[in-house]
């Protein structure tokens, strides 16, 4: 009689780092209150943050505090006075120090308004500290982002730049207000909906409803619309969930990975809508160039990756908010690229264009996603498939494309 020998489980191993809970979002007065909960819940917890209205004089003030005292609060003087420095020489050191001092005590990083998350999690994948990488002291486990319900719209709507509200941490900060909003809701992987107790509940569900547009793959945390705060399930839906997935590219960056940019919903009957448009046929140049314009007016938010025909190398990136467009760089396609440099990229993203391949165009395709209050569908794919070649455009091949006239010089 034989029998089979018992094969042993071997489990993950524990990770005793210290677990970081990133907090950001525009209102500070809600931002401050959801941190404020998320200290009561937990003892043990400490935040970090910074205040930087002084920066462009070369000034940070860092307080470091727990439910019941401040345990630091002091001015910090920069080499030069910008955001990066200031999460260079003094965020991530500060985490990195309080993970040692303090082992086994979780932290949250409360943001400044201005400061976009994604600066955080591309800092702590290109700084050291004391020659290790922050990851090597704290565990970034979610990113989240406080939304508050009565000035959330209207700051995404907003024409402001910072500068407009005195709050640009540099001469040359031309940032839009709508920009760093959307921006902050768009990284992140939990939103919490703040509301009081005198919204409107119909302004509540409209409100998820375009946060779920702007970041379908964030989690929401719903506050309100009761008097009082349960802190403890604040704390539960918001810390210690792994969400935080440190391989994800940024926003402008998803597509190129095949990974989701929105859901195509123009109108699920509460008046927001997304739209979301591929093709593989390439832009005209000039065509484009005239309808940008009128799609930044008429989305609140658009993004994602074009393919220009008088740039047949170039992946372009394009995002627009507070009624104007931008548009940069997000290097080559792979199809421009000799093989032997396919391994500069990703291995998501060489996998995305395996799997999509075409046998001419190669990986080169758009991906666009609009979003807004009461889109018009028809009229936003029918004025991007005018921007396309025609058929005879086509036809001329990529050394005319390349002669077109590119009003786009000087822009990229």
């Amino acid at each position: 009689m034989s029998t089979n020998p018992i094969t042993p489980v071997l489990s993950a191993p524990v990770d005793h780092r210290p677990a970081v809970t990133v907090l950001s979002g525009f209102s500070p007065g809600a931002v401050q209150a959801a941190a404020r909960a998320l200290l009561i819940a937990d003892e043990d917890l400490l935040a970090v943050r910074h205040d930087i209205g002084a920066i462009r004089d070369g000034v940070v003030h860092r307080t470091v505090e727990s439910a019941t005292a401040v345990l630091e609060q002091v001015a910090v003087e920069l080499r030069h006075g910008c955001v990066s420095c200031t999460l260079r020489e003094d965020v991530l050191p500060t985490l990195v120090r309080l993970a040692r001092t303090r082992p086994g005590t979780d932290l949250l990083l409360v943001l400044p308004p201005t400061l976009e998350p994604e600066a955080v999690a591309a800092a702590c994948a290109h700084c050291l500290v004391d020659g290790a990488p922050v990851t090597a002291a704290v565990r970034f486990d979610s990113y989240v982002t406080v939304v508050d319900a009565d000035r959330f719209l209207g700051d995404l709507a907003s024409t402001d730049d910072l500068r407009h509200r005195d709050l640009h941490a540099a001469e040359d900060d031309h940032r839009a207000v709508a920009t760093v909003v959307a921006h902050q809701v768009e990284f992140c992987d939990t939103v919490i909906l703040w509301n009081r107790p005198a919204t409107d509940r119909r302004e509540t569900h409209r409100l998820g409803a375009l946060v779920s547009r702007l970041a379908p793959w964030a989690v929401q945390v719903l506050v309100g619309p009761s008097p009082t705060l349960d802190c403890t399930a604040l704390a539960a839906g918001v810390r210690r969930t792994g969400r935080h997935d440190p391989e994800r590219p940024g926003m402008l960056g998803r597509a190129l990975e095949g990974r989701q940019i929105a859901v195509h919903a123009p109108d699920a009957g509460d008046g927001v809508g997304s739209v979301l448009f591929r093709t593989r046929r390439p832009f005209h140049p000039v065509r484009l160039h005239g309808a940008l314009e009128k799609l930044a007016e008429h989305a609140l938010r658009g993004r994602g990756q074009l393919w220009i025909a008088s740039r047949p190398d170039e992946v372009i990136a394009f995002e627009s908010a507070g009624g104007s467009a931008s548009l940069g760089s997000l290097g080559h396609w792979l199809a421009a690229l000799p093989v032997d440099r396919w391994t500069e990229t990703s291995d998501q993203r060489r996998l995305a264009a395996d799997l999509d391949w075409d046998p001419y165009y190669g990986d080169r395709q758009t991906a666009l996603a609009f979003i807004g209050l009461h889109l018009d569908h028809t009229w936003i794919t029918g004025l991007l498939d005018a921007c396309l070649l025609t058929y005879d455009e086509l036809a001329d091949g990529f050394d005319a494309w390349r002669e077109l006239p590119d009003p786009f010089t000087g822009q990229l």
